[in-house]
Order: structure tokens, then C-alpha cells, then sequence
């Protein structure tokens, strides 16, 4: 788990060292025990590197194989790294490291773009092949690792973060229309390839990219989830379905603890994360360190939900730690999560993320977490509706949008509304995709392909990475989730949603985790936003720099600013938060009006 970044040029000019090493140490948070940089002619890496699989500096990025002809700069972990080294071994390749990140670069001599199809684990890297000039851009099937990239005159750039790249300066940083109809519509969810930014896009999960000398490029989507069950799969009952998906789910924690430094997880008391601490005592794993947080309540909404992780922590003796963030703190360091954002992100979670992350990675570098078991096993409110829908496109655009186009045009700017509704027919575009049939399937499709992949699994890279802290989501197991979304859709949808996961469960945690409402991160002083929350993101929208810029219509932040807990959204979410947090993400990074 590491942050990279590079350039490389198209005219004859020498790629920037001294553009790669600001890049880099924009990242330093990601990769905080080394720092390289390879530069050849046009071509330049960089790496911030957190030492997990192979702790000697044979494992150093970027790493070049100058017999191969070839140069890798690589985020992320590999879980079968050894049985492919192994294979690599027999076919006669020669490793100087005992690392994963070698791996990927013999595969690739070995097997070309297909190697990606052997790989399992997350990852997002940069390949150069010095003997055809081609740069190859990869990222993994979920996007659990970013990759962004920026066209600056003749120069492509890329980075694990959007920060990193606007470090190296001259990027477009005009609001993308059309991005901004995304983050208004779809809670902040800002599908690839594009990013809030004109001027940044983003590489689609499950994507290669060949960029040729001239810098002509082309993409190949390497993997695609089927909804179709075999013959043999139509005739399984409830309990082989519960079977597959429990031994599957088997298999993906225990290839997540592959490291060469203790793997702890984050307990939040919910049914999945439990069921990861189940899973692990069930493979031996003594004195497994668990981590939750809880905060003040507001409004009468509890802050925590420290009963249910406590229950685990006891049933299981992890050596549990226990954290609670005070309402002061957590405004304090608010500032400093939004600085962590690639993009911006209104889940609450955010903040939450950040500061746990802050205090796990004082004991411990990798954890697993149990995000992505809601959208690939239907724990949503909408997928129910969805069931029954003779309407996929309305009413999952009603159950889930935050506001739908007309009301969006009377609270942005018109200088800033799009003229169509970009968000509605993204997704009618995608539920016309072949594969998926069933409503309920178009919309599991999407929200796992890309919802997922821009809230919250980026939330979880980029807070946990901001303090050095490698996250493993045993949920996104791309074998599991292809197991998952051939499972029929009345088993997910039972017991309100995640019903077949529960059945899992039932096999391994108690019952008093399983038979309880759903739970969310809860963090409610930024769900009611009063006192000097609401004077920190009234300073944000009404800064000069936030009325020259004029995202916003002034007489519906006025209506905000007046009442804050009249305008909630559909999901929970605060109207006045979301147009706060962008602007205040904007001004973190320094972009002008």
C-alpha cells in the first residue's frame, strides 16, 4: 500500500524531477517508509512506499527490471503473490526481491495485459515498457486503489491522489458541470473517468490503459460481474447458496491476511464486520487487535454503537480498543479529513474514518473492513422497492438521488447547471447494459461497479492512507462478488435486505448482532449541524473566495443558514453540509474562483 505518481512526455522534452518529487511528497502520508524516483528521457516514477510484504529495501519502488526492459511503480497488495511467484519460478524467471510488487512485473514479461487476469487482491499501477515506448496505466476490478491522471500540454501525468497531481501545477481546475451534477445529485458519488475538476480524470476500475509513444491511448475493461446461474446453480437451495457464499467468504479474509505485519480489523458492531472477526477466530487468529469509535450524540441520535462491538470484542477476546472522539476534537481536526480527500465526500463517515485510522495506526499497519457487503449483498433500503419496480430508472433514482434535476437548477448557480439531467440518464445508460436483467440486478450492477467505488470505498483509501494505515475489504473479493451476483435476488433481499449474509452469519457470530436495525457510522453533529459547526461552514460559503466562485444560488443557502435540520436529504445527509464540504474541499486545495 503505497502512493505513485509519474509523467511522461510527447514531444521530445525531458520528463520533471522536479515534478515527480512534488507529486511524491504531496503523497508522503501514503508511504511513509521510502521515497524513490526513477527517471529515464521522457519517462518518469515515483513512490511513496508503506512497507507491509517484504520489509528490506529489495522490495523499493519503483522498481525496474533492466533485463526485462521494464519499470513498475505499484499500489496495493497481492494476495496470491507467492503461488504466482512460484509458477513464474517453474517457468524460469529469476526474483531479487521476495516481494509482491516483482511479481506483477515478471507476470506481465511472462503473460502481457492478461497477467491482470491472474492477480487477485486491489491495485493500481503504472507500467513502462522501454522497448515499445507504451506506458500501461492498471487499476483493479473495484477501484479499491485510485489512479488520476491529467493531460498538461504535451505531458500526461498520473497520481494516487488528485492533490498530487494539482502539486505539479498548471492543471485545469475549472469546475467540471457536469461532475458537479453528480456530487449535487447522487450524494457526492462522481462516477469515472471524470472528477469534480476539469482538468483531473480519473482511470475506471477494472481498466487497462495503453498509452503509446505519440500519446494516443486506448482502454480495455479487463472484467465485468454476470448476473447469469449456470444450469447447475438453478437447481441450489437456500442452503447451498448459504454454503457457497460462506466458504467463499472464507477464502476472502484468509487471503487478506497475507503480510509481513500483524492485520487487525475494524469492528464496528454492524453484521459484517463482526462476521470478519468470526471468520478469523475461526482460522486460529489469537489476540486479534479490533478497533471501534463512537461520538457524542446530538439530537438524541447516539453516537455510538459500542454495545454490539463490545459483545464481539468479548465473544472473540480480540484485544479490543475502544475509542471516543469528543465533539471539540472532532470539529478540531474536521479541516484536516477534508484535507485528505482526493475528492470531495459528504459521508459522515469521513471524519470517522480519519481519526480511527489516527489512532490504529499507533499499534498497527493493515486492517480489514467490512465495506461493500451492503451494495453486493442488498442491505439498502432501495433495492427493496426495487424488487417490485415496473420503473427501475424512477424509483431508484427517487429512492437514492439527494434531489432531482429541477430542484437542483433553483440551488446552483446557473453559470454551474448542467442543461440536462446528467446524473438520470448515466444511469439509464448503464441499467441498458446487457448482463444484468432484473431491476434489482441493474441496480446492484451499479451501485458495485461505481457508487461503491466513488464513496465508499474511496473513503476508506483515502482516510486510512492519510495516516499511513493499509485497509483490506474482504467483501470485495471479485470471486466472491461474482458468487454473490448469481445469487438469486429473493435470498439477498430476505430479512430486509442482506438476508443470505445473515444466513452466513448465523453459522459463525450471535445472533444480537444479526436481529438489530442497521446500523450507520454514525456521527451526528454533522448531521445537525448547529452551534460552531454551523459558523465553520457558513465562514466556507460565504468566504470571498466562495462568492467569487458562486457555486450556489445566495437565497438557498440563506434557507440553510437559517434552518439546517429542515433540509435533510433522502439518505440522511445535510443539504447545508454537502454544499459546505465543497467548497471547503476547494479552498483546501488551494483552487481559486
Amino acid at each position: 500500500m503505497c502512493g505513485l505518481c509519474g509523467e511522461i512526455t510527447f514531444d521530445g522534452a525531458l520528463a520533471s524531477a522536479s515534478r515527480i518529487e512534488a507529486m511524491a511528497q504531496c503523497m508522503a502520508p501514503r508511504g511513509p517508509d521510502g521515497f524513490g524516483v526513477v527517471l529515464r528521457g521522457r519517462v518518469a516514477f515515483g513512490h511513496r512506499r508503506l512497507k507491509i510484504i517484504d520489509l528490506s529495501e529489495a522490495s523499493a519502488q519503483p522498481f525496474e527490471d533492466t533485463a526485462l526492459g521494464l519499470t513498475i511503480a505499484f499500489n496495493g497488495c497481492i494476495y496470491n503473490y507467492k503461488e504466482l511467484r512460484a509458477e513464474l519460478q517453474g517457468k524460469g524467471h529469476v526474483f531479487a526481491s521476495q516481494g509482491d510488487t516483482e511479481v506483477i512485473l515478471k507476470a506481465w514479461a511472462e503473460w502481457g495485459p492478461s497477467a491482470v487476469d491472474r492477480l487477485l487482491g486491489m491495485f493500481a499501477f503504472a507500467l513502462h515498457d522501454r522497448a515499445s515506448g507504451r506506458l500501461f496505466l492498471v487499476r483493479d476490478r473495484f477501484g479499491i486503489k485510485p489512479l488520476y491522471t491529467a493531460q498538461v500540454g504535451n505531458t500526461l501525468r498520473f497520481a494516487s491522489t488528485l492533490p498530487a497531481i494539482l502539486a505539479a501545477g498548471g492543471v485545469d481546475t475549472s469546475i467540471d458541470r457536469v461532475a458537479l451534477h453528480h456530487y449535487m445529485s447522487w450524494h457526492a458519488v462522481v462516477p469515472a473517468p471524470r472528477t469534480i475538476l476539469n482538468g483531473v480524470r480519473k482511470l475506471p476500475p477494472a481498466t487497462i490503459r495503453t498509452v503509446e509513444p505519440d500519446g494516443r491511448t486506448s482502454d480495455v475493461v479487463y472484467w465485468t460481474p454476470r448476473f447469469e446461474r449456470t444450469p447447475e446453480e438453478l437447481a441450489l437451495s437456500p442452503e447451498d447458496w448459504r454454503d457457497r457464499v460462506l466458504d467463499s467468504l472464507r477464502v476472502a479474509v484468509r487471503r487478506r491476511m497475507v503480510a509481513d505485519v500483524p492485520v487487525g480489523v475494524l469492528l464496528s458492531g454492524g453484521v459484517d464486520s463482526s462476521l470478519i472477526v468470526g471468520l478469523l477466530a475461526e482460522e486460529g487468529q489469537r489476540d486479534l487487535a479490533t478497533y471501534s469509535i463512537g461520538f457524542e450524540e446530538a439530537h438524541g441520535e447516539k453516537g455510538d454503537e459500542f454495545v454490539y462491538s463490545d459483545l464481539i470484542a468479548q465473544r472473540y477476546d480480540t484485544n479490543h480498543h475502544k475509542i471516543f472522539i469528543p465533539s471539540e476534537e472532532m470539529r478540531t481536526h474536521l479541516p484536516d479529513a477534508i484535507a485528505a480527500m482526493s475528492e470531495p465526500m459528504v459521508s459522515y463517515d469521513n471524519i470517522g474514518f480519519y481519526l480511527l485510522s489516527r489512532e490504529v495506526a499507533k499499534t498497527i499497519k493493515v486492517v480489514q473492513s467490512g465495506q461493500g457487503a451492503d451494495e453486493v449483498f442488498a442491505g439498502y433500503n432501495w433495492y427493496q422497492a426495487l424488487a417490485r419496480s415496473n420503473d427501475p430508472l424512477t424509483d431508484y433514482s427517487e429512492a437514492f438521488f439527494d434531489r432531482p434535476h429541477g430542484v437542483l437548477a433553483n440551488q446552483l448557480s446557473p453559470d454551474y447547471h448542467a442543461d440536462r439531467d446528467e446524473s438520470l440518464e448515466f444511469v439509464r445508460a448503464h441499467f441498458g447494459l446487457p448482463g444484468a436483467d432484473a431491476p434489482v440486478e441493474k441496480a446492484l450492477r451499479l451501485d458495485t461497479n461505481v457508487m461503491l467505488v466513488d464513496d465508499p470505498v474511496k473513503r476508506v483509501d483515502n482516510m486510512t492512507m492519510a495516516w499511513g494505515l493499509e485497509a483490506r475489504v474482504p467483501f470485495l473479493d471479485h470471486e466472491l462478488v461474482e458468487l454473490a451476483a448469481r445469487v438469486p435476488a429473493e435470498l439477498k433481499l430476505a430479512q430486509g435486505g442482506k438476508g443470505i449474509l445473515k444466513e452466513v452469519a448465523r453459522q459463525v457470530v450471535p445472533s444480537e448482532v444479526i436481529d438489530r436495525p442497521k446500523g450507520y457510522f454514525p456521527v451526528p453533529a454533522l448531521k445537525y449541524i448547529d452551534g460552531p459547526y454551523l459558523e465553520m461552514v457558513r465562514d466556507a460559503l460565504t468566504a470571498p473566495v466562495a462568492k467569487e466562485r458562486g457555486l450556489f444560488r445566495g437565497e438557498w443557502l440563506d434557507a440553510l443558514f437559517a434552518n439546517p435540520t429542515a433540509h435533510i436529504t433522502k439518505l440522511r445527509g445535510s443539504e447545508l453540509w454537502q454544499a459546505a464540504l465543497l467548497e471547503m474541499w476547494l479552498q483546501k486545495q488551494g483552487i481559486a474562483a
